[in-house]
């Protein structure tokens, strides 16, 4: 675990460049992580200076919200929210409604601080799109119901069996498809 670098604050608040300069030695590693996930698309080394640059900017303004290395947590929030803007930019993409990002990731799912990756979300809507018909069905209602597998079974004319053997087939078929796009999940959700 990184150290609480908010031990720099009050210098960095107050235009100190030395202490921001410490602030920094600390910082760029959790940084860089952060960012890995974007080394194919972006230049993260661009990214992250950019993202210094307006945390040194925004630092007299910055009030912690009492929590270990705030600093940190914003900086980190900064570059995430440029990597992905970079990438929409060299991409030329257009916003993405915001029902069809929710659609591609389970909210309960997310279990920790980092910011979902509308990216990401984009990915797994497009594989869910190419589903064959009954699997995406069974894992559509599956996410939708809330209700027993076997009500949901009967919802959509299978048994039991035949619905779970085809959630699970979705579930194969995504994980395919998304690492045909460079995507590895389990690196994504550690």
């Amino acid at each position: 675990m990184t150290a609480d670098l908010d031990v720099h604050l009050s210098g960095v608040r107050a235009g100190d460049a030395r202490a921001f300069a410490a602030w920094m030695v600390g910082a760029e590693p959790s940084l860089r992580r952060g960012l890995r996930s974007f080394a194919r698309q972006v230049d993260v080394e661009a990214v992250l200076q950019e993202a210094l640059l307006r945390v040194w900017q925004v630092a007299p303004r910055f009030v912690p919200d009492g929590g270990r290395n705030a600093l940190l947590r914003l900086a980190q929030r900064i570059a995430w929210n440029l990597a992905i803007d970079e990438v929409r930019r060299q991409a030329r993409a257009t916003p993405v409604d915001p029902d069809v990002l929710a659609a591609g990731v389970d909210d309960a799912q997310q279990v920790d601080d980092r910011p979902p990756d509308p990216l990401l979300r984009e990915a797994i809507g497009r594989c869910r799109e190419k589903l064959p018909p009954r699997p995406a069905q069974a894992l559509s209602a599956r996410l939708d119901g809330g209700l027993p597998d076997a009500t949901l079974a009967e919802r959509l004319g299978m048994t039991k069996n035949t619905f779970l053997q085809n959630v699970t087939r979705a579930r194969k078929l995504l994980l395919e498809c998304l690492a045909r796009a460079g995507i590895d999940l389990a690196s994504e959700l550690a």
